[in-house]
This record gives C-alpha cells, sequence and structure tokens, in this order.
C-alpha cells in the first residue's frame, strides 16, 4: 500500500494520464485511511472483520436466492412442458427475463462468499502439501497483482454502464419526475422486464468482491508477518478437487 501511494505521488506530479495518476480525491482519502490502519495491525484486523460481516450477510443472501431461481426456473420447465401437451405456448416472457435475472443477482451477490470460502479454482491435491506461510505468499500475489487491478478496471467501467442502464443520459443528465423506474433500460424484448436493476447490482457485486479481495489481502498478509492470531487461520472444509 506504501508503495502504491508514492507511485501515485510520483504519477500525479508528473502529469501522468494513466489510471495511477488519475486518482479522484476519495481515492486519496481511501488510500491514507488504509495506510494508517497498516500502522495499526489491530485496527486493520477489525477493518476485515468489518467486511466480513458484509460478507457473511451477503452469502446468507445468495444462499437464499438459490431457492428463488429454482423456483422460477420450476415454473419455466412446467410451462415448457405443458405447453407441448396442450399444443400452446404458455411460457411467459417475464418468467424467463426473471430466471436470468435471479440467477445473476444470486452469482453476483455471492462472489465475495465465495473469496472468503476458497471456492476459487485451484489444483487441490497440490495445494494441500504447501506450508500456511506458503499457501499465503501465493495468495497474497494473486490476489494483490491479479484479482485487485481487475476489479479496479471493471469497476471504472461499470460505474458509468450502470449509470446509463438507471436512466442516466449520455450528456450526464438524469431524468426529472418521481417514476424514475420508466427511465430504466429494458429488454429488447417486447414486454420484458427493465434491465437497469441488474445492471446495478453488477456494480454492486464487484464492489462486494474488491472488498473480500481486500479482506484476503489482509488476512494473508497477517500469515506472512507471522500473526496468524489476527488472520482467523482455518482449514477448509471443501472436498479435494481439480479444476
Amino acid at each position: 500500500m506504501a508503495g502504491f501511494t508514492c507511485l501515485s505521488l510520483v504519477a500525479t506530479a508528473t502529469g501522468s494520464e494513466r489510471l495511477i495518476g488519475n486518482l479522484a480525491v476519495w481515492h486519496w482519502a481511501a488510500l491514507l485511511a488504509l495506510l494508517v490502519l497498516n500502522a495499526r495491525p489491530a485496527a486493520l484486523h477489525r477493518f476485515r472483520l468489518g467486511i466480513e460481516k458484509i460478507t457473511s450477510a451477503t452469502g446468507s443472501v445468495a444462499r437464499w436466492m438459490g431457492w428463488l431461481v429454482f423456483l422460477v426456473s420450476f415454473v419455466n420447465v412446467v410451462a415448457r412442458y405443458t405447453g407441448r401437451y396442450v399444443e400452446r405456448d404458455i411460457i411467459i416472457g417475464q418468467m424467463m427475463t426473471l430466471a436470468w435475472m435471479t440467477f445473476a443477482f444470486m452469482f453476483l451477490i455471492g462472489m465475495n462468499y465465495g473469496v472468503r470460502e476458497g471456492v476459487n479454482p485451484r489444483i487441490d491435491f497440490w495445494w494441500a502439501n504447501f506450508s500456511r506461510r506458503r499457501k499465503a505468499w501465493l495468495d497474497f500475489v494473486m490476489h494483490t497483482f491479479f484479482f485487485l487491478p481487475f476489479i479496479i478496471a471493471a469497476n471504472r467501467i461499470l460505474w458509468p454502464y450502470s449509470r446509463i442502464g438507471l436512466g442516466r443520459k449520455r450528456s450526464g443528465t438524469w431524468p426529472t419526475g418521481w417514476r424514475f423506474w420508466q427511465s430504466w433500460e429494458q429488454h429488447p424484448d417486447a414486454d420484458q422486464l427493465p434491465v437497469g436493476p441488474i445492471k446495478a447490482v453488477l456494480l454492486i457485486g464487484f464492489l462486494l468482491f474488491g472488498l473480500q479481495v481486500l479482506a484476503e489481502i489482509i488476512k494473508t498478509g497477517f500469515t506472512i508477518m507471522g500473526r496468524e492470531d489476527l488472520a482467523d487461520v482455518h482449514e477448509q472444509d471443501a472436498p479435494m478437487r481439480i479444476e
């Protein structure tokens, strides 16, 4: 974090147009806050625990959404085969759209929970022989240099994308009036549900994803430092797999 802050200061002073030299005021505030937390391990630990409370809540929502996905998909299947029997098309277009929307919501809101529980693809029979410190080093490097830059880039792209889906005009203004849902982007098929909200959930999902990746960086950093009491290291209950 200190190295990134120094690079940002140099890039800003030299007038770089790249991402690292294009930080907004709130970016600098977040960097300074993280630098302060890095100097106080106990405070950094509490910050990570706060993130993981959010992750636990979204994981619970994702589990309940799984039942809704099942229910909507079941209705679609019943309608499809019943329609064949009576030789009529009784599938409701809105139900088809709702099926993929509920699945997308479940996936996006549960990504951070998957990262925390270690369901990301890896080769377990090889991974299992590593020491905790070696595992922490591998995760720290992968999360810091691959996951985090990808999430930052994704959020920069999804910020305007989600706002346009919710009705923001290309000129930068928002529609007037209290019926704001009428400005949401609609599905291209006739009589379909608005897709603006699910595009906004894309941004929310990646923000939550980024927070949990930050929590994993903090956790693995504590392990590398030999502070496993603050890292809450525990063995995964997931079965061994090759993915």
